[in-house]
């Protein structure tokens, strides 16, 4: 098929970008900074191309960094995991850490979501001439507002 990347070859890095969401000059910044590895290139153009092993890894890192985990949070993840079942422990508490961290996160959406919904119905409330309605909205929005300061 014309135009179709050899996958024996290894992904190009617009495909790798495409499938793990990072951007190209991300992808770039992690192989410079060793997160990556030495990435193989094409011989004859001297482009990127990531390896099933490589391609395995961005997508954990993606993964990682998605929900949340920093460059140093990833590069101690590659540490351990180079250190096996050694390791083991400090990789549980690695993960559970930032567990948490998505957690508060999470939460911390939650409560963007609500007030925004509550300024929605706000609104929505004023467009139709209920005061009733948006008295609740106020309430809502007043409720929410509060436990961003708790």
């Amino acid at each position: 098929m014309a135009g179709s990347t050899d996958r024996a070859a290894g992904l190009t890095i617009q495909e790798m970008a495409r499938r793990s969401g990072f951007t190209e000059p991300t992808l770039r910044y992690y192989e410079k900074i060793g997160l990556l590895g030495r990435v193989a290139r094409d011989e004859s153009s001297g482009h990127r191309r990531y390896d099933p092993a490589t391609a395995d890894r961005v997508e954990a890192l993606a993964c990682l960094r998605s929900a949340g985990m920093t460059v140093s949070g990833m590069r101690r993840y590659l540490d351990l995991l180079a250190r096996g079942d050694s390791a083991a422990a400090e990789q549980r508490d690695l993960f559970a850490v930032q567990a948490e961290k998505l957690a508060a996160d999470i939460e911390r959406l939650r409560l963007r979501l609500a007030y925004l919904r509550g300024k929605a119905d706000l609104w929505d409330a004023r467009v139709r001439g209920d005061t009733d309605a948006e008295k609740r909205a106020i309430d809502d929005v007043t409720r929410v507002m509060n436990q961003f300061t708790d």
